[in-house]
């Protein structure tokens, strides 16, 4: 309860005093009057006696213990199910790939895509290079999935094929590219074969010295990296403000359509398809900007180059519903 205006000032003059002008007696009173009564106090219940924790934590070591089997038994499962998942698709494109082999002839690989109601015009396909194998080994290996590739194109009447490796080893040999190519274009063809023209961003293009009007037809091979991906994008950016800032350009012709006409040109056209030889979708720094509207197909758990995978992306590709955005 609040101090009265009486006992405080008489208390502030026995402190400046040094406590002596006030008895005993007087600060018993005082300290009487101004006390709550008992029963304004407020009631203190007596606290429950906190449980007692065990010292050795056997119930916390029982919980984490159950912990570990749920998850032991989650992980067993998971790991479970992608052994046999991985196990049945290995052995399905293993089978596959015995049923619809090529044996080395165009008439199997025309039977093979004749039924498709679409094919692509422009199909490209990422190769990655193998850092624990040898340089020479790895490139040879390199060398010859492309001119399969290349054969498989040639032998569907798919005109453009597009093969990207990140690290820009096969257009440093584009003459080993295109005499490889051209050796297996006579092996599976055993006579007259199509025309062949290898090309590349920014390097001369390897091409046959006469095309025959009897040729059977013209695949060109267009061979890509990583450095024809982002650093054309700002190259091409970094140019277009240039000729702006000089007044060449005004900034309103700048468009989409330049920018897409520019990179098609000094790049490569946005291809229609893409078939990646892995598990799974990594793109690997490709050039982004001519996926945009691409169809991009893997297999599930393959991890190996094969003509299976060709075949299955182009009988994909031919049921594809492309939408373009709508």
């Amino acid at each position: 309860m609040p101090v009265n205006s009486r006992d405080r000032a008489a208390y502030r003059a026995d402190e400046v005093e040094g406590h002596s002008k006030l008895s005993d007696q007087e600060k018993q009173r005082m300290l009487k009057t101004n006390l709550p009564a008992p029963s304004e106090l407020p009631l203190v219940s007596r606290s429950s006696p906190s449980p007692r924790r065990s010292r050795l934590g056997v119930r916390r070591f029982l919980q984490n213990q159950l912990h570990v089997l749920v998850f032991a038994v989650l992980h067993g499962i998971f790991s479970l199910y992608i052994r046999i998942r991985q196990t049945v698709n290995v052995v399905c494109y293993q089978v596959s790939s015995v049923l619809y082999y090529h044996h080395a002839t165009p008439q199997y690989i025309r039977k093979d895509v004749m039924g498709l109601q679409r094919r692509p015009k422009h199909l490209s396909a990422i190769l990655k290079a193998e850092e624990n194998h040898r340089a020479k080994a790895d490139l040879e290996r390199l060398i010859d999935e492309t001119a399969e590739l290349a054969t498989w194109c040639a032998c569907a009447e798919i005109p453009m094929l597009s093969v990207y490796e990140k690290t820009g080893i096969l257009k440093k040999h584009m003459p080993r590219v295109y005499e490889a190519v051209i050796q297996k274009f006579t092996f599976y063809f055993a006579g007259k074969h199509p025309s062949l023209s290898v090309t590349s961003p920014h390097k001369d293009e390897y091409s046959s010295p006469s095309v025959d009007d009897d040729s059977q037809g013209h695949l060109k091979l267009h061979l890509i990296s990583a450095q024809d991906g982002r650093e054309s994008i700002v190259d091409l950016t970094r140019t277009l403000a240039e000729m702006s800032q000089k007044g060449k350009l005004s900034p309103r012709d700048i468009s989409i359509e330049l920018v897409d006409a520019e990179l098609s040109e000094g790049i490569m056209p946005e291809p229609d398809l893409l078939i990646l030889f892995s598990p799974y979708v990594e793109l690997s720094s490709y050039p982004p900007w001519q996926i945009r509207l691409t169809e991009i197909f893997c297999l599930k758990d393959n991890e190996r180059f094969g003509y299976q995978v060709f075949l299955r992306a182009l009988r994909k590709y031919a049921r594809a519903q492309m939408r373009h955005g709508k």
